[in-house]
């Protein structure tokens, strides 16, 4: 190989190292009705949040079958990995948002959401969400930058 082509070819093979560690930090939501969220990765770990069904999490790390994950709020703790997936969820980061009936201020309040709330992402549109919640059976819009998650 010429030193010219290893020149390109090394920082090249880096960058992508460097991309692909970030690309680490991927989002997933709590797959069972209630999980414990733990100060370590293992049982014998005290829990130190219980979460609910859709809860989206970003993954910071693995660690056998448990995953370090942060929340909306910058909390970190373990979850057992098997209690969560890739299903698209969303969670309500302002103090009370809009749901609108369709995706832009013009559109009609339907009802308001508090921090929080977990809703099914269901529609990306132009900087707003579809969401639906599955306790109320409701769905509709939300500013995309009040919402946590993908």
């Amino acid at each position: 190989m010429t030193k010219k082509f290893l020149s390109l070819f090394i920082p090249t093979i880096i960058f992508i190292v460097i991309l692909s560690g970030s690309a680490g930090a991927r989002m997933v939501s709590v797959a069972k009705n209630i999980i414990n969220m733990r100060s370590g990765p293992g049982k014998n770990n005290p829990v130190i949040w219980e979460l609910g069904k859709g809860y989206p999490l970003k993954i910071l790390q693995t660690r056998g079958n448990w995953v370090q994950v942060v929340d909306f709020e910058n909390d970190k703790g373990w979850v057992y990995k098997k209690l969560v997936n890739r299903k698209p969820h969303l969670i309500v980061k302002n103090k009370i948002v809009n749901i609108r009936s369709g995706p832009g201020k013009n559109f009609k309040i339907i009802r308001q959401a508090k921090r929080g709330v977990v809703f099914k992402t269901a529609e990306k549109k132009k900087g707003w969400v579809k969401v639906h919640h599955n306790e109320s059976n409701m769905t509709g819009w939300i500013k995309r930058s009040l919402l946590w998650g993908w």
